[in-house]
C-alpha cells in the first residue's frame, strides 16, 4: 500500500530532494504556486454562457504536479493570502475581499479546492497524472469534490428553494469539461516528454 502512494509526482523531477536544497526549492514552488493560483483566478476566457476562468484548472493541475503534501501547504497559503485581504480570487475585488469574501457565495467552492487539490496529489502519487484516461477519472473526481461543497454552502446560504444549480452548476460545467480535457492531455505529455528525455 505504501509503494501505490509512493509514485514520483511532476515537480520530484526538477532538481534536488534531499537536504537543504529540497526545502529551498519546496518554498520556490509554493509561492510559485500561489502566484499561479492567484493570477489564474483572474485570467478570463470568451465562453458560453460565461468567460471561463483558469483558477480550477490551477487548483487540480497543481494538486497532480506537486503531490498532496506540497499541494496541500500551496493551497492553504493561497487561502491564507486570500483571508488577509488581498485580492487573489477569481470575483474578489480591492473592496470585496479577505475572510468576508471568503464566507460568502464561494466559500464553499473554495473549501473544494482543498479537496481537489488532495485528491489530485494523491491520484498523482498513485502515478494516475501519466495515464490521460486514468487523470480524466481523477480530474472527473476532483470537479465533483469542487462542486458538492459549493454547492451546498450555496444552499446553507441562500436557502434551497432558489434555483442553486442554476446559480452554481450549469453556468460553469461546459468551460469546466474544457478545461479538464486540457489538464489530461497537458499533465502526461509532460510526463512523456520527461521519460523520452531521460532515455
Amino acid at each position: 500500500m505504501s509503494q501505490a502512494l509512493n509514485r514520483s509526482v511532476l515537480v520530484d523531477m526538477i532538481g534536488y530532494n534531499e537536504g537543504a536544497i529540497l526545502r529551498i526549492k519546496q518554498a520556490v514552488l509554493v509561492v510559485a504556486g500561489i502566484l499561479a493560483l492567484a493570477v489564474s483566478a483572474k485570467i478570463q476566457l470568451p465562453m458560453w454562457p460565461v468567460p471561463m476562468t483558469m483558477g480550477t484548472l490551477a487548483v487540480l493541475t497543481i494538486g497532480a504536479a506537486y503531490g498532496p503534501r506540497l499541494g496541500l501547504t500551496t493551497i492553504i497559503g493561497y487561502m491564507i493570502v486570500g483571508m488577509l485581504g488581498f485580492d487573489v480570487f477569481a470575483s474578489s475585488t480591492a473592496e470585496n475581499n479577505g475572510w468576508a469574501y471568503m464566507i460568502g457565495g464561494t466559500g464553499g467552492y473554495l473549501f473544494g479546492y482543498v479537496l481537489a487539490t488532495l485528491a489530485l496529489g494523491f491520484a498523482a502519487r498513485k502515478g494516475w497524472d501519466r495515464n490521460p484516461v486514468l487523470l480524466t477519472a481523477a480530474l472527473l473526481a476532483g470537479n465533483v469534490l469542487i462542486y458538492v461543497p459549493g454547492l451546498f454552502w450555496l444552499g446553507q446560504l441562500y436557502g434551497w428553494d432558489q434555483p442553486i444549480l442554476q446559480w452554481g452548476l450549469e453556468p460553469f460545467w461546459i468551460g469546466d469539461l474544457v478545461k479538464l480535457g486540457m489538464a489530461a492531455l497537458i499533465l502526461p505529455a509532460i510526463w512523456s516528454i520527461i521519460g523520452n528525455a531521460r532515455q
